[in-house]
């Protein structure tokens, strides 16, 4: 993987509320991106509370450009996305941040790209939207189709940084499934624990045996899987056994009885 969440800037025009820009700073982080710009910006925005809401992601904000127009912003960028919630003839080639996420990380491999958004009360004007080359409409219910600022930019750029492909799941140690005649041991080890510490009786073992296997049946079961569950019957039984010898009532330990082929 290239540098193209690199090439991603995410632009604000005009945004009211410092704790929005803040809380974009850290959806920006989440998603692996760093360059933020601000065109036109208020005079009267809370500087304090954009350093609060931006916590960690505080060099996001601190690095920031500032732009007079949306022009100066993306003048460097070879694709321009605004979004945009409104519908209407400029806007019918609009897609979805997940649709239009592959196209966009193809740009980001030549050039910077830009994911425009605009103010919290009125989003970008029809001027602003000309200069975009790809309208990005965020799938929201209709009764209230108007998102938050930060929420609309985690949005766009967790898509872009899904497609991209850069997350990977924690490793963990993989383990094959576990094969029939493991699982029959474990079950063996099960019924015989289970008939010790009287949870069950003869009259209905077999029934309570096929209600523990359909439990069991109803997903992968591991070698590992099945292995933490011997070593609980194990214990189980070892306890029971240590019970009885220190009752008078001898038998043989479980250690013995149930020797593993590990």
């Amino acid at each position: 993987m290239s540098n193209e969440l690199d090439n991603f800037r995410v632009v604000l025009v005009s945004p009211i509320y410092g704790g929005n820009i803040g809380a974009v700073c850290r959806a920006m982080m989440n998603c692996g991106m760093s360059d933020l710009a601000i065109v036109e910006p208020r005079n009267d925005v809370d500087e304090s509370d954009a350093v609060q809401r931006a916590y960690h992601a505080v060099g996001v904000y601190e690095k920031r450009k500032v732009f007079a127009t949306l022009q100066e912003a993306v003048a460097d960028c070879g694709s321009v996305a605004g979004t945009s919630a409104r519908k209407g003839l400029y806007r019918s080639h609009a897609k979805s941040p997940r649709e239009w996420a592959p196209d966009l990380l193809r740009s980001a491999q030549n050039g910077k790209v830009a994911l425009v958004f605009g103010p919290e009360d009125k989003g970008l004007s029809n001027e602003h939207l000309a200069l975009c080359t790809r309208i990005i409409q965020i799938p929201s219910h209709s009764s209230y189709e108007s998102l938050n600022l930060s929420h609309a930019v985690m949005i766009c750029c967790h898509e872009i940084f899904v497609a991209s492909g850069v997350f990977e799941d924690s490793a963990q140690e993989w383990s094959p499934d576990a094969p029939s005649q493991l699982r029959e041991r474990m079950l063996a080890m099960w019924e015989k624990t289970l008939y010790d510490i009287g949870f069950m009786n003869d009259e209905k073992g077999d029934h309570m045996m096929m209600g523990l296997r359909r439990i069991l049946s109803r997903g992968q079961l591991t070698v590992n899987d099945v292995k933490i569950l011997m070593g609980i019957a194990r214990q189980t039984q070892w306890f029971v056994n240590r019970h009885r010898r220190l009752s008078g009532d001898a038998e043989t330990p479980a250690s013995e009885e149930f020797q593993d082929e590990d």
